[in-house]
């Protein structure tokens, strides 16, 4: 379906504060398009669409849109949504974001990061290396950069880098040039309703590579590696620590401050390269994997070793994605995303290879009832490398479900099948109470997961 856009639309957003609507609206507006939206409470992002003079309404009122000629939706808004509705009576035309997404960089090159985890972090990575390469790209991203403060921005050049979303389906709208596949897991089952609908999807992403562009697929990963016999297109290259990948990862050192590896660049045809001795200044293996598949992309559109090296090594970080908080009585506190249990396992596994003398205290919020009770016993497996586990009430993120969970019998799973100390705690001041009484000395504690977990971790100073 074309989207035919005149500048003198009035564009709504409805759930504007989350950070993929948040980005398309910032971008838009920058266009010269007229945009609003409305959510139920403020955030960091409607904070920062009030500093680009974007109207923002708090709640959800049919009122809102009184104005509008165009909706755009997230995949979070449900069908009873006041506005929704409004719009549906009216006969406006309603787009989901990824639809709306995919016409406005539809005549940009664009680069798309896809994947069930680590698709942020990768295209902060690619962003960073092209702006030291003095190409000025358009960035859409699903968190927000330390290096412009910011989830998005518009460029000068006909570079876009952005990230997909695949909840709902519509990253299959999206143009791309090239591609990036970082893995593939049992994420937004709700609607893919089983994992291998969801790799149909991706092979159909994939094959979507057009013959001037290319597709980079990280053979690490299962998954991945269980589609590639059935792609069409056979236009994409491989990465990983797999002896196989056209990208091979090899002789990986970490520290605290920073992770160096090599990469050995085998392309059919052609003599072998190699990129030595590159830094990031990011732990763990999945991270390693990430800048790789940045370093893929970036290398195959022409950008020189020094550029790629330089915008790695120079990388400021995405909020929320191992960001450090503040120090207590030497222990160090951090603030993840990290909410399924591939994502959780991935960033205890890191920082237990390098974090080697601390005992590591997970302060884990899950994210829907629905995520804990498909992936119940993978998340009961994801702690093996924390002493602690401090277990919060799930933040259900508007779910609905009448679904029953015995948590008690939930936490018991987690300490017998990952081996560890585990603490209920029923709210953020239960939680610093804790961390007064028990936390100390040569400690990490992690706060994991995509609801209110971010804010309990940064309050904990004033409440102890």
């Amino acid at each position: 379906m074309k989207i035919k856009l005149a500048k003198n639309e009035l564009i709504h957003f409805v759930g504007i504060g989350g950070i993929g609507m948040n980005g398309l609206a910032i971008i838009m507006k920058g266009l010269g398009f007229k945009v609003q939206g409305s959510d139920l409470f403020s955030n960091k992002n409607t904070d920062n669409l009030k500093k680009e003079k974007i109207k923002v309404f708090f709640g959800h009122n049919k009122r809102n849109i009184k104005n509008s000629t165009i909706l755009v939706i997230s995949s979070a808004i449900k069908k009873n949504n006041p506005e929704y509705t409004e719009a549906k009576k009216r006969g406006l035309p309603i787009y989901k974001r990824g639809e709306m997404l995919g016409h406005i960089v539809s005549l940009m090159k664009n680069i798309v990061v896809a994947g069930s985890h680590g698709k942020t972090t990768t295209t902060s990575l690619i962003s960073s290396i092209f702006a030291k390469s003095n190409i000025d790209a358009t960035v859409i991203n699903g968190g927000i950069l330390n290096a412009f403060e910011n989830s998005a921005r518009l460029g000068k050049s006909n570079w876009c880098i952005l990230e997909s979303d695949e909840s709902d389906g519509s990253f299959l709208n999206l143009p791309l040039t090239y591609s990036i596949v970082t893995n593939l897991d049992s994420e937004h089952l709700d609607y893919y309703k089983s994992l291998e609908n969801l790799k149909k999807n991706f092979i159909n992403f994939i094959n979507k590579t057009p013959s001037f562009g290319k597709n980079f697929i990280c053979i690490d990963d299962k998954n991945n590696k269980s589609i590639l016999s059935k792609l069409k297109n056979t236009n994409f290259l491989t990465y990983g620590v797999d002896k196989k990948s056209n990208f091979r990862i090899f002789n990986i050192s970490q520290n605290i401050y920073y992770s160096k590896f090599d990469i050995k660049i085998t392309i059919p045809g052609k003599k072998d390269k190699y990129l030595k001795n590159i830094k990031i200044p990011l732990n763990g293996l999945h991270n390693i994997r990430n800048a790789t598949a940045a370093s893929a992309v970036a290398s195959t559109v022409g950008i020189s070793k020094d550029f790629i090296k330089n915008g790695l090594k120079s990388f400021k970080g995405v909020q929320r994605r191992f960001s450090f908080l503040f120090k207590y009585r030497d222990a160090i506190f951090i603030d993840d995303y990290a909410h399924h249990p591939t994502e959780i396992s991935e960033v205890l596994n890191g920082v237990k290879d390098v974090y080697k003398n601390k005992k590591i205290i997970c302060v884990f919020q899950p994210h829907r009832i629905s995520r804990v009770k498909n992936l119940r016993k993978e998340f009961s497996k994801s702690f093996k490398n924390a002493d602690e586990v401090i277990l919060c009430p799930i933040y259900k993120a508007g779910e609905t479900s009448k679904t029953k969970i015995n948590y008690d019998n939930f936490a018991k799973e987690i300490i017998k099948n990952s081996d560890v100390k585990l603490i209920l705690i029923n709210d953020q001041y239960e939680l610093s109470k804790y961390v007064r009484q028990c936390v100390y000395g040569q400690s990490i504690v992690i706060g994991m997961g995509a609801g209110t977990i971010s804010n309990w971790m940064k309050m904990i100073p004033n409440l102890i």
